[in-house]
């Protein structure tokens, strides 16, 4: 079913690159998921105004935040698909991130006024009037909730969408609640026990812990997250692979919402090639990386040296004190200068979050180890990287 509506309101859907095609995609689960929250709103309603059950009607409010939320959806993608302009250089595509922050504000409010609702409940309990009617619309909405999950995650895989998949796990959460509700229905026709309005507090309990999980996972893009492992592993798998390229670091990558990403990276390369066919083949990287990874990538040239001997047995033996302090350190651009008094000897080096207190120590160790006896004596200096940036991708 999921498939077949792709096929017939997605033009060109397999082309999951382009932009327009990833816009059609998010406009169609906005749209499917407005028309079936409304409809699930209304029959909840209906069942819950028959019954009595707060819980059931609790549940046709989280279904309205729902469509709301796809409502929210909807707009998100379209105006993430407006063009980069003067004002927005990088374009609009982080409104599909705020769009899962505005759903997830929406859900925070649903859940407190439920508990509130279901408070109330708790405090004065009125019976609750269960029918096949009533259990009828509970069962549909949860097939019909099960299939929207499935239909939204099968979605946000394809075109790799937070949005989409947190709306997934939404409609995976309501299955559960409405379960609840279900449940609690039954028990009180059964045994005669009030259940209803704490069954409808457990809801509204589980809407804001799905809205604060929603809230966590928008916000996270928006500060500022590290390039995803996938993406890292094939700029790099192609960056490695390419022809006078000895080695890669720091790659960067800042994302201004899908399909806009730009990155940097440093690129190491013989300084003994010609600068001019080693520029040329890093804007070849570059407008590939654009094709391919949809990445505007910037690559920086690192001309290092590879035939002198007492920088490669210096740079071991660095390398090797580094390792022997924690085996997560590593260096890269290691290089020499002669000064008029002594030698320097400048690298940068990986370093984990969790060591950046200890620079100062790093660079005296080393810089003890290197001179020890040594003249003229070596001036170490350490520029520290952030190891986020020099992840090793397998």
């Amino acid at each position: 079913m999921g498939d077949l509506l792709v096929r017939l309101f997605v033009k060109d859907h397999e082309n999951l690159e382009d932009s327009r095609v990833r816009t059609a995609i998010g406009s169609l689960s906005g749209a499917v998921g407005i028309c079936c929250n409304l409809a699930l709103c209304l029959g909840k309603l209906l069942a819950g105004l028959l019954s009595g059950s707060v819980s059931i009607t609790a549940d046709a409010l989280n279904n309205l935040s729902d469509a709301s939320g796809s409502i929210v959806t909807l707009i998100g993608f379209r105006i993430s698909e407006k063009p980069a302009d003067e004002d927005h250089p990088y374009g609009h595509a982080r409104a599909e991130y705020l769009s899962g922050l505005a759903v997830a504000a929406l859900i925070l409010v649903i859940g407190l006024e439920l508990v509130n609702t279901s408070v109330d409940k708790i405090l004065h309990p009125t019976a609750v009037e269960f029918s096949p009617v009533v259990a009828a619309v509970l069962a549909a909405s949860i097939a019909v909730k099960l299939w929207m999950c499935l239909f939204n995650r099968n979605l946000g895989r394809k075109i790799n969408s937070t949005t989409l998949l947190a709306t997934s796990d939404d409609s995976r959460n309501d299955c559960i609640t409405t379960s609840a509700v279900l449940l609690a229905a039954v028990i009180e026709t059964i045994f005669d026990v009030r259940v209803d309005g704490y069954m409808g507090l457990c809801v509204a309990v589980f809407i804001l812990y799905s809205g604060w999980n929603l809230a966590k996972e928008t916000i996270s893009p928006l500060l500022g997250e590290n390039a995803s492992p996938e993406l890292a592993k094939k700029i790099v798998d192609y960056i490695g692979a390419q022809p006078k390229v000895l080695g890669y670091h720091d790659l960067m990558v800042h994302d201004y919402g899908p399909g806009q990403r730009f990155a940097s990276l440093h690129v190491e390369m013989d300084y003994r090639e010609d600068p001019l066919e080693c520029h040329e083949l890093i804007d070849a990287m570059e407008r590939e990386c654009l094709k391919s990874h949809n990445v505007h990538l910037v690559i920086h040239y690192d001309p290092v040296c590879v035939d002198d001997p007492e920088l490669n047995a210096l740079k071991e033996r660095t390398q090797a004190i580094l390792k022997a302090r924690d085996p997560r350190l590593d260096l890269h651009d290691f290089r020499m200068t002669q000064g008029k008094r002594h030698v320097n000897v400048l690298f940068d080096v990986s370093l984990p979050s969790d060591l950046r207190g200890e620079t100062d120590s790093i660079l005296s160790e080393i810089s003890q180890a290197l001179n020890d006896g040594q003249v003229p004596q070596y001036h170490v200096k350490i520029t520290f990287d952030s190891a986020s940036f020099n992840q090793k991708v397998d």
